[in-house]
């Protein structure tokens, strides 16, 4: 009892925290200029985040395009497709990738992925594209842990209910497997949306780091995680506020979202 509550107490402190120092900054810039706003230029006390909120937008929705299809497959194949020695070598691996530190991964983006999207691709490398391609490898053992635990949970019977009515060995997995596990799946793409989100360092190294609209793959974005971990080292009065309401922003979204796969669990169930 005593640790759950403290569990909770501190989560409300730092929700607390954040409201409590990210609001008048929001009063004093205005809502709409804060929000909405496409400058952030501190030296003029011009504070606009709405092109961290699209980049943080596109950036995670690339990843889900990326990550989603091929940790869910991947699941699928792992559960109920990979042979035994197969198996023994992938899971320790898929493991090993989820406690690989974001640095690193921002750093095998910076010396393979950035080269790669420039010499094929174009731009200078350092991009919205090349940040979805991180991203998205960074989410899938996320993805794939949470939707093989929920394929293996389904009920054998249901597995040989299709057998029994002839089906094939894909078409029981695929048609009876797989749609009774979509709540655990879905539990897996919200928390690697979660990670995607909120990532900051692999993507500070190979987004580009431009407080700009990016009109095309191959611009260069910065991600709200992003702009406050550039700034906050120097920042000062309205600046630092600023920035502490942006990261309340970035609150808003993951709460959007919790909410969000709540809501839809309940009405699935």
């Amino acid at each position: 009892m005593f640790s759950a509550c403290v569990s909770i107490a501190a989560v409300v402190l730092i929700c607390l925290f954040l409201f409590m120092k990210g609001l008048p900054a929001v009063a004093k810039i205005g809502v709409f200029d804060f929000l909405l706003g496409k400058e952030w230029r501190p030296s003029n006390n011009i504070f606009g985040i709405f092109p961290m909120i699209v980049g943080s937008v596109y950036v995670t929705a690339g990843a889900l395009l990326i990550g989603v299809p091929v940790g869910i497959l991947a699941a699928i194949f792992m559960a109920r497709f990979c042979p035994e020695p197969l198996y023994k070598i992938m899971k320790p691996a898929i493991n090993l990738m989820a406690g690989i530190p974001s640095v690193v991964y921002g750093f095998f983006g910076l010396v393979v992925l950035v080269p790669f999207v420039r010499e094929h691709v174009g731009g200078r490398g350092m991009s919205m594209l090349t940040a979805s391609l991180l991203l998205g490898l960074m989410i899938l053992p996320t993805i794939i842990s949470v939707a093989e635990s929920s394929i293996r949970a389904v009920p054998q019977s249901y597995y040989e209910g299709g057998l029994a009515l002839g089906a094939s060995h894909e078409r029981s997995v695929f048609m009876a497997v797989v749609p009774a596990a979509k709540s655990g799946i879905f539990a897996g793409v919200v928390l690697g949306v979660g990670r995607a989100i909120g990532e900051t360092m692999a993507v500070k190294m190979v987004a580009g780091n431009q407080t700009l609209i990016p009109e095309k793959l191959t611009d260069g974005v910065r991600t709200l995680t992003a702009n406050i971990v550039l700034e906050m080292g120097y920042s000062t009065d309205l600046h630092r506020e600023a920035l502490i309401a942006t990261a309340v922003v970035l609150f808003v979204f993951i709460l959007i979202i919790n909410l969000s796969f709540s809501l839809l669990k309940r009405r699935s169930k």
